[in-house]
């Protein structure tokens, strides 16, 4: 399909997205401590990252001058709330300015609260097993709308809650390295709550806003499609990493966020359940610099199961790390031509947003991953606008942002 020819409304959503310690640098979190352990690839930390805290007003313009008429962002917590009660009027300030920003360049804010990182005390507590850390978001959500919640219509309350819960509590592999079942299953019930609280704290103080939760939604599918052991392990992985939370959440979400970067086939040979959420690239499809597999068609499958909960949705995340910027411009395109199918077969879908604007640290593989829209030079902090941005940029003023 020529996504020249898709029926793309001129109000939808075309963008990038970041998160706030990825790009902003110099943060003070659990992460940042975590990273000094050298537990980073390469010993990497995320120090000044992509300068973007202070390059945030350049880096819009660019973001608009590729035809972007939106953009995800996040908050950074342990900013807003260094120490418990604490909020500081400067963090205030910053993001009250870089949302204005945005503003001025017709630019759409789409805000995230939680996008993996808490602040020291939090993880202090007990982090997110600790049922009293629901409060506490509450009470910083509760902080960040009353003081910005004029500049925002588009939150998302948490990013990819089973990520976070099982890369952190269950396969051990993000700060604080668990591996607990108990204490997983204790992490998602309390983002279950957390969300609800943080839907209806917004709705309070914004009756207008719209809120939703990033979920990060895998295709599934059995290498033998007739085999029974197979075709439980698919079921299986579905629900729980694709289903169970929207079950628990979707009455409270305006909109659903989709983060679709893996298929998944599955076959049964006993390595470790781990293995159940690991890439496992078949024959020559392509991959990524990372070895993930390349497969559009897993995004419409998710759109298509998204649709049953009649909901509108935002693709929220969508990228590949493409050092040499090879792969990018066929990505993008053919995941949006399968935005263009699926709203042809009737699904609400509102906006694209691609991972990522900028080159940042990628959590635990650190600066090596280039999932960049625009180059960084982190020695020099110099952004250079990749080939597929401008490829992206025909899509986005194809479908109306100009």
């Amino acid at each position: 399909m020529d996504n020249k020819a898709a029926a793309f409304p001129k109000n939808f959503f075309w963008g990038a997205a970041t998160s706030a310690h990825q790009v902003e640098g110099h943060n003070h979190n659990d992460w940042t401590e975590w990273e000094k352990l050298g537990r980073v690839k390469n010993g990497e930390v995320s120090g000044r990252a992509a300068g973007h805290y202070e390059r945030f007003a350049a880096d819009f313009d660019q973001a608009r001058e590729l035809g972007h008429n939106a953009h995800r962002l996040s908050i950074e917590w342990s900013r807003i709330e260094p120490k418990p009660g604490l909020i500081d009027p400067d963090a205030i300030a910053h993001y009250r300015a870089v949302l204005q920003t945005l503003r001025d360049r017709g630019l759409e804010p789409f805000v995230t609260l939680h996008h993996f990182t808490n602040p020291l005390w939090i993880a202090r507590r007990g982090g997110w097993r600790s049922h009293d850390t629901v409060d506490c978001f509450g009470r910083y959500v509760m902080a960040v709308v009353r003081e910005l919640g004029d500049l925002v219509t588009y939150w998302i309350t948490i990013n990819e809650p089973t990520v976070y819960s099982t890369n952190a509590h269950l396969a051990g592999y993000w700060p604080p390295e668990q591996r607990n079942v108990a204490a997983a299953w204790s992490v998602i019930r309390n983002f279950v709550e957390a969300h609800r609280l943080a839907y209806q704290i917004i709705h309070r103080h914004v009756p207008s806003a719209k809120v939703g939760v990033a979920s990060n939604l895998s295709n599934f599918v059995p290498v033998r499609p007739h085999h029974p052991v197979d075709r439980f392990l698919v079921k299986f992985a579905h629900y729980w990493h694709n289903q169970w939370w929207l079950d628990q959440t979707y009455v409270d979400q305006d909109f659903i966020g989709l983060n679709y970067y893996f298929h998944h086939p599955l076959k049964f040979a006993w390595s470790g359940w781990r293995n159940w959420f690991v890439p496992r690239p078949q024959g020559d499809k392509p991959l990524s610099d990372l070895g993930w597999e390349i497969h559009p068609e897993g995004l419409g499958q998710l759109l298509t199961f998204l649709g049953h909960y009649h909901r509108p949705i935002i693709v929220t995340e969508n990228g590949v790390a493409d050092a040499n910027d090879t792969l990018r411009t066929d990505f993008i395109r053919r995941h949006v031509d399968q935005i263009s199918a699926a709203r042809e077969r009737g699904i609400d879908i509102r906006g694209y947003f691609y991972w990522s604007l900028l080159d940042n640290f990628e959590w635990r593989e650190g600066f090596t991953p280039r999932f960049g829209l625009i180059d960084v030079d982190y020695q020099t902090l110099r952004r250079t606008v990749r080939p597929s941005a401008y490829a992206y940029r025909d899509i986005c003023q194809r479908n109306g942002t100009v």
